[in-house]
């Protein structure tokens, strides 16, 4: 009886399919995360099938189209249950909107979705119409209905994204892509005799990697839940160091879980033939068109720029594009909220994303005031990058931890327990140090090697 109730329990914590209950409850994970995993792995097995059976050399378009609409849906109402109505009413609404109002107004109606990727899917959708950023092909043409419906729901991102430019999607179902890609990289060689890259060492690749995550949650995160940072006995008990540590180790932690969930994706778009950015003279294929994740650079990252621009990659775009490239003043700040309102109503989110704008101004100004000091010399670099590593990890720990404990009680409880040391040494700084020092170069300071992220 006690069973059936927890089995009950658990069920209750999705609205979607309950099937997998039996291994929520073995492997105490929370279901809805289980079929979130189980709809992905299944994806990563249609996408093989998608490529080889449905390849654009030997189905239409439109069958493609098709195919990845139902096996969109399918994932979608297993998630998700009845919530996923809602996604359909608002690609259905949007898409409404699109062909009936004038492009001066898509802006306006358009930014009224707010389910995430489908944010993301909708307004990048309406600022490609509207600039003409697509080929000759399709510029300035409103896409049919069964392009709208897989290019939001088909099965490869529906669930977790990340999203892609339009332009880039149907060129991928049309088989135009890899195509394309090839005649830029090279005059020199007859691409025609070149056979469609494979993905598979690719995707194996990934797939390591989503491994090694998943063995780091089960015997790592489990270990140093984020929640303790704010046990009233841990928060009174503790000296500040070692509260410091334990948030450090415990941020550090929670990271895979995320990695797990992008490279899954990451791998599940190339099965399918979708993910190519580049074709060297060699015939070398990169395949991180709509990787959303460096977790190198993410993990050797010596300033708080390089961090975010490795983290979440796709959408950053998404935010340049819309909204720090379009602001006329105040860009970065502006950027950020909109992140926040991005991702949520959970007051955690705008905790994070509005401390990152002192410390984003804080981060400009001493690297613009001291870095070149240390240039001189490999030593002395290698000093700098040392503690830049060290200062940017903790800043990081410190900003995102309102983002995994989302209320504004546990928030404030941790950051009166760390002094509010960080806002306080970020603001003096951007007040203290000149924002402009003697020898200041702008047009080389705040660039950055992401190849994914131009400017943001």
């Amino acid at each position: 009886m006690q069973n059936e109730e927890e089995n009950t329990d658990i069920a209750s914590r999705t609205t979607g399919c309950s099937w997998l209950s039996p291994v929520s409850d073995r492997v105490g994970v929370p279901l809805d995360q289980v079929n979130f995993i189980a709809c992905q792995v299944f994806g990563l097995a249609v996408a093989f099938w998608f490529r080889l059976a449905l390849g654009p050399r030997r189905v239409s378009a439109e069958v493609r189209h098709a195919v990845a609409v139902m096996f969109g849906a399918a994932l979608l109402i297993f998630c998700f249950g009845w919530y996923a109505v809602l996604v359909f009413l608002l690609v259905l609404a949007c898409y409404g909107i699109m062909i009936t109002a004038s492009v001066h107004n898509l802006h306006r109606y358009t930014l009224i979705a707010s389910l995430g990727y489908l944010t993301l899917c909708q307004v990048s959708r309406v600022f490609i119409f509207d600039y003409g950023i697509l080929s000759t092909d399709f510029s300035g043409s409103r896409p049919s209905l069964l392009e709208y419906l897989s290019y939001n729901i088909n099965f490869l991102s529906i669930l977790v994204g990340p999203c892609s430019l339009y332009k880039d999607y149907i060129e991928f179902i049309k088989g135009q892509r890899v195509k394309r890609v090839r005649d830029s990289s090279s005059q020199q060689i007859d691409w025609e005799k070149v056979p469609e890259p494979s993905p598979v060492r690719t995707v194996i690749k990934k797939l390591l990697v989503c491994v090694c995550c998943l063995l780091w949650f089960f015997i790592i995160t489990k270990a140093f839940p984020v929640t303790y940072n704010v046990d009233p006995q841990f928060v009174s008990d503790a000296s500040f160091v070692t509260r410091l540590a334990y948030a450090l180790i415990s941020i550090q932690a929670a990271r895979p879980k995320f990695y797990f969930a992008w490279t899954l994706a990451d791998a599940v778009h190339n099965a399918a033939g979708f993910g190519v950015s580049g074709v060297n003279a060699r015939g070398e294929v990169s395949w991180d068109l709509v990787s959303n994740v460096h977790i190198w650079e993410i993990e050797t990252a010596t300033s708080f720029k390089s961090f975010i621009d490795n983290w979440n990659i796709q959408t950053a775009l998404w935010l340049k594009r819309v909204c720090h490239d379009r602001a006329p003043v105040h860009r970065m700040p502006l950027t950020f909220v909109l992140s926040a309102i991005w991702h949520g109503v959970y007051p955690g989110y705008y905790f994070t994303f509005i401390t990152a704008i002192p410390i984003t101004l804080a981060a400009r100004t001493v690297r613009r005031n001291f870095r070149e000091y240390f240039l001189s010399s490999r030593q002395l670099k290698i000093c700098y990058d040392v503690v830049t590593w060290a200062a940017t990890q903790m800043t990081i720990c410190y900003t995102v931890m309102p983002f995994l404990l989302l209320a504004i009680r546990p928030t404030m409880q941790y950051y009166r327990s760390m002094y509010f040391h960080v806002h306080v040494i970020s603001i003096l700084a951007v007040i203290l140090l000149p924002s402009k020092p003697r020898g200041f170069k702008p047009e080389r300071l705040d660039r950055h090697s992401n190849n994914n992220v131009k400017e943001y």
